[in-house]
């Protein structure tokens, strides 16, 4: 309590003080006119603009603000934006979720698309993790905030990520080279030449980043034992550029980049066991069923007695997860001029993404359920607009074409472990008070077919293919001095086509029992845990599909399904210049994130509808951008209320991935950002999101689901109620040629729901008036919530005045404050209101050195 009401108090004292961008910091590092270093050029409009000029809320860092926060890669964004956050499952592809003010897509399926589009150099990247490369030679990351579809193409509901890299310099010779050493033996090496080829016509521009990093989290066997680690980094990236600019105007770049990732991850602690762990003992597995940590459920994150690879952070598994990522493209950015007031800029991007994985997927040290995915997705895009000034400069306009084709294949392997039977026979025994040790012994699934379940295999093929193309326009017209009105429309068409397939299965224990179920046979003596027999011996990831008895039990059915959409995305503000330094705005958006197809083994069960509506979002702001005190002070605040319509929601229940819309959910907060320089020595940076992200009482409107009743009147997913940034950097000379710097920044988080599962869910079947009774009555589960948390980053080092020489040292999370991100349903570890639950830990306490060289 204590802490929590120290991180309220924090978060209150920014917003009643002053708050900043974590952009501030960086202003001499953007592309910014040399006649003002506050001045930071930003392409959030598809146009090079001051930062402070434009109708939107956006927080842009350069790369000394990146180096400073230590982000190395998207996830890390978080650092230097309060209102975005991000998470990590299991999945590289899958399983990456970003959230802007509050509002993400919650995934592990490759079949749904992030909220927060992602652009790097102005091309759409599919997924999230298709992005997680190294951060290397950025000049320029900027946070949209609310809505962006009319003018970044696809899938922006909640906003956007922009990312620039550094072109190359066509007038001089150039380049850097960074090195350091941290803790876990962590080795970065990062660096870039720049090489004018032709004098301020053609120049070569070669990147490279490597970063490898032992684990942070000591893998345990059932007796508590640490065999290995894991979630370590091992990545590397290439990437060359070739930029020319002629006498006719004629600009552009050609990036080519190529990055292999073999970071581990998908490694999770338990954080709420189930009541039938006693269970496991008597069915002849390691006592608590190979969770050895048995305090986890109490106090999941306060671990002691392992090596420092641990630090407090441990899990339980048979083996430690293993990834092979290969993630390589290309991209053209051409722009040519049109007359005097216009160009067209043509952008085309093609990236191939391939990722082998294979983890422990029961999180437990016994042997139940592991998995190997192979994932495949190529994506091609295209983009062409054409921009100008009119009427004397009054209207900017802009209008264009997009289109973009995706291609996926993702070839799944599921195994039952030689453990999986017993593991059945104490849940089995759990829910029968022990009954069924007696009748059916350890292994159930044994003893009623004659086989044992251990073996069984499944290996399903999923395949999508995804068309998008759009026309949009985004115009910007000064009414009067100082009053400017801008409207933007975009029509979007998406198509896909996708489903599921088998390849192979191997599962004697469900082919024996569907027969039993079908004449009445099997049932029998089980009486209400018939359902369950099935159940696990047909478990869902390994069962046959297909089978004739599909068409009344709930089975896997092969399926292929079509899902088109269209949409009329749209935005109208209006901004007013009060004096040169202050301005206000006021805009409504129309936005949408596509829907499509649950790409899961068992989306089409008994015949379902494998598909799921687009996501709408009406969003409504009105915001004030100053400098104040001859530019001493920068302040930006911004409200905001957005209305979501099917909002798109996934969620494992322990043995499916069940994919669903809620019909309403809400948005509502306030930003403010600012920055104080009082000195030439001193820069302050502050920044707070106070935020209200609800499902409201009512909204599941006409369904009467469960799963989307329980939802209503709780908040949404990692959304916390107040998230406050901030930061000092404090810079002084030591001699002629050398400067001391000095900077810290506290991020502090209230408390959250890490969950898309609100409370205990009721009974299946029950009427709509005893499920709203039983949602009234039912508690939080306790280990769904994280607390709230203050995490503290510090860096210090010594430069020559022309920074070609630096030296630095760094704590990053100096508290080592343990959080968790996503809490998710253990596999077949209980069942309901009494499944055991496990979640995702965050980045420990890191430190180090680094040496950074300019020349």
């Amino acid at each position: 309590m204590t802490r929590k009401l120290a991180a309220y108090a924090a978060g209150l004292m920014a917003c009643s003080s002053f708050t900043a961008p974590a952009f501030a910091q960086d202003g001499e590092t953007a592309a910014a006119p040399e006649a003002d270093d506050n001045v930071i050029i930003v392409t959030a409009t598809r146009r090079a603009q001051d930062v402070q000029d434009i109708p939107l809320a956006v927080t842009a860092v350069g790369p000394e603000q990146l180096a400073r926060q230590g982000v190395n890669e998207i996830r890390d964004v978080t650092a230097v934006a309060p209102s975005f956050s991000s998470t990590t499952a299991q999945t590289a592809a899958g399983s990456v979720v970003l959230r802007v003010r509050g509002v993400g897509t919650t995934s592990n399926n490759i079949g749904f698309e992030s909220a927060v589009g992602i652009f790097i150099d102005g091309a759409y990247q599919s997924r999230p993790g298709v992005a997680l490369g190294e951060f290397v030679d950025i000049e320029r990351v900027e946070v949209l905030r609310g809505p962006q579809g009319t003018l970044f193409g696809r899938n922006t509901s909640a906003g956007a990520l922009n990312i620039t890299t550094v072109r190359p310099d066509l007038g001089e010779f150039g380049g850097f080279a960074n090195a350091t050493y941290g803790r876990f033996d962590e080795i970065s090496l990062q660096g870039a030449v720049n090489l004018p080829i032709v004098e301020d016509t053609l120049a070569l521009r070669l990147t490279g980043a490597y970063r490898k990093r032992d684990g942070a989290i000591a893998v345990v066997d059932a007796t508590g034992t640490q065999f290995d680690d894991t979630n370590d980094t091992d990545r590397y990236l290439v990437r060359g550029q070739i930029g020319w600019e002629t006498d006719s105007g004629f600009r552009g770049r050609i990036i080519g980049d190529y990055s292999n990732n073999q970071s581990s991850a998908g490694v999770a602690t338990s954080v709420f066991e189930t009541p039938i762990a006693p269970f496991y003992a008597a069915v002849g597995l390691p006592g608590n069923g190979g969770q050895p940590l048995g305090n986890f459920a109490t106090n999941p994150f306060d671990q002691a007695g392992f090596d420092e690879a641990a630090q407090d952070r441990a899990v339980a598994a048979s083996f430690a997860p293993r990834a092979d990522v290969d993630n390589w493209g290309i991209l053209g950015e051409f722009e040519h001029p049109i007359g005097d007031n216009a160009e067209a800029i043509f952008i085309a991007s093609y990236r191939s993404f391939d990722a082998e994985e294979f983890y422990d997927s029961d999180f437990s040290a016994v042997d139940v359920f592991n998995v190997e995915l192979l994932t495949e997705i190529e994506t091609f895009t295209a983009e062409l607009r054409f921009q100008g000034e009119a009427l004397d400069g009054r209207l900017n306009w802009l209008v264009g074409g997009y289109y973009s084709d995706e291609q996926i294949e993702a070839n799944n392997s599921f195994f039952l472990g030689e453990d999986y039977g017993e593991y059945i026979g104490a849940l089995f025994a759990g829910l029968s008070g022990g009954a069924t040790l007696g009748t059916l012994g350890a292994n159930p699934l044994t003893a009623l077919t004659g086989f044992d379940p251990a073996g069984s295999t499944s290996t399903n093929r999923f395949t999508q293919e995804a068309e998008s193309w759009s026309i949009f326009t985004h115009n910007d017209f000064e009414i009067t001095d100082g009053l400017i009105f801008t409207l933007g429309l975009r029509y979007t068409d998406e198509s896909k086509s996708g489903g599921f397939a088998q390849v192979a299965n191997t599962n004697d224990v469900c082919n024996t029992l569907v027969p039993g179920f079908v004449n009445g046979s099997i049932p029998g003596a089980l009486g209400p845990l018939a359902p369950l027999a099935l159940g696990t011996g047909c478990f869902g990831f390994t069962a046959p599909a297909d089978l004739p008895a599909s068409a009344v039990l709930p089975l896997p059915q092969t399926f292929q399904a079509d899902f088109n959409d269209d949409e009329l995305i749209y935005t109208v503000k209006l901004g007013y210049e009060i004096t040169p330094d202050i301005s206000t705005y006021a805009s409504f958006t129309h936005g949408i994130k596509a829907g499509g197809i649950n790409l899961d083994t068992t989306a089409g069960v008994l015949g379902a509808d494998p598909t799921f509506l687009s996501e709408e979002v009406d969003a409504y702001e009105v915001g004030l951008k100053a400098r104040l005190l001859d530019d001493a002070v920068t302040l930006n605040i911004a409200g905001f209320h957005q209305e979501f319509s099917n909002f798109q929601v996934l969620e494992f229940t322990g043995a499916a991935f069940e994919s669903f819309n809620v019909p309403e959910a809400l948005t509502t907060g306030v930003e403010i950002e600012s920055v104080i320089r009082p000195s030439d020595n001193w820069t302050f940076n502050l920044g707070a999101t106070i935020l209200d992200a609800r499902y409201p009482d009512d909204c599941a409107g006409d369904l009467t689901s469960v799963t989307v009743l329980s939802l209503c009147g709780n908040d949404l997913t990692n959304a916390a109620e107040i998230t406050a940034i901030a930061g000092a950097l404090y810079e002084t000379e030591l001699s002629d040629t050398l400067e001391f710097f000095a900077a810290g920044q506290v991020r502090m988080v209230s408390d959250e729901r890490t969950s898309t599962q609100a409370i205990v869910p009721p009974a299946q079947g029950a009427t709509v008036a005893a499920t709203q009774a039983a949602i009234d009555a039912a508690p939080l589960i306790v280990a769904d919530v994280q607390d709230a948390n203050i995490k503290i980053n510090l860096r210090a080092g010594i430069r020559t005045f022309d920074e070609r020489i630096t030296f630095e040292l760094y704590v990053l999370n100096l508290t080592n404050e343990i959080t968790r991100g996503v809490t998710f349903n253990n596999v077949l570890r209980g069942t309901g209101a009494i499944n055991a639950r496990s979640s995702f830990t965050l980045e420990p306490r890191t430190y180090g050195a680094t040496i950074r060289t300019k020349f």
